[in-house]
């Protein structure tokens, strides 16, 4: 079944992209790191819209890796150094929020620096947290079982559907 469409997933991605310029107007630079690789895919059109709408901020993509199923079987590695995020307005951007885990370990190397601001944006978010997660900028709630599977396509013909 269908949720979004490639018209309704560049709405939604663009109106996240104005909210962020809004939460975030007096920031002279902001990073959005998107998680591999959905994410980054997500982070790159987000940034693309925020650069003509918040034209004097900076905004810079960088990925971050991570096992999803299992994040303390490998290492989280962070593209971009750690110590540049001092102090800096991170937006850590995904696909599908689901419990929470992926951007609950996502964070864990964040610990070790003072960002200014951490804040999340996801397309998707099924509201099933069992993680201390606040998604800030979402493109769809849905309230699914937890049996249901979304998938979420973006080469070819981009869309968003219950598999």
């Amino acid at each position: 079944m269908d949720i979004l469409s490639a018209e309704r997933i560049a709405d939604k991605l663009k109106r996240i992209a104005y909210e962020i310029a809004e939460r975030n107007y007096k920031e002279t630079k902001i990073y959005l790191i998107g998680i591999k690789s959905r994410g980054t895919q997500l982070a790159n059109i987000i940034a693309g819209h925020l650069q003509n709408i918040a034209t004097e901020t900076e905004i810079v993509v960088s990925t971050l890796s991570l096992e999803k199923r299992n994040p303390l079987q490998e290492s989280i590695d962070y593209a971009i150094p750690l110590n540049e995020l001092n102090n800096k307005v991170i937006i850590l951007v995904d696909d599908v929020a689901n419990t929470g885990r992926t951007t609950f370990y996502a964070m864990k190397p964040l610990l070790d620096i003072l960002p200014k601001k951490i804040q999340v944006a996801v397309l998707i978010d099924r509201m099933h947290k069992l993680f201390p997660i606040q998604v800030d900028y979402v493109g769809v709630q849905l309230s699914t079982s937890l049996q249901d599977y979304i998938k979420v396509e973006l080469e070819e013909e981009p869309r968003v559907f219950l598999a």
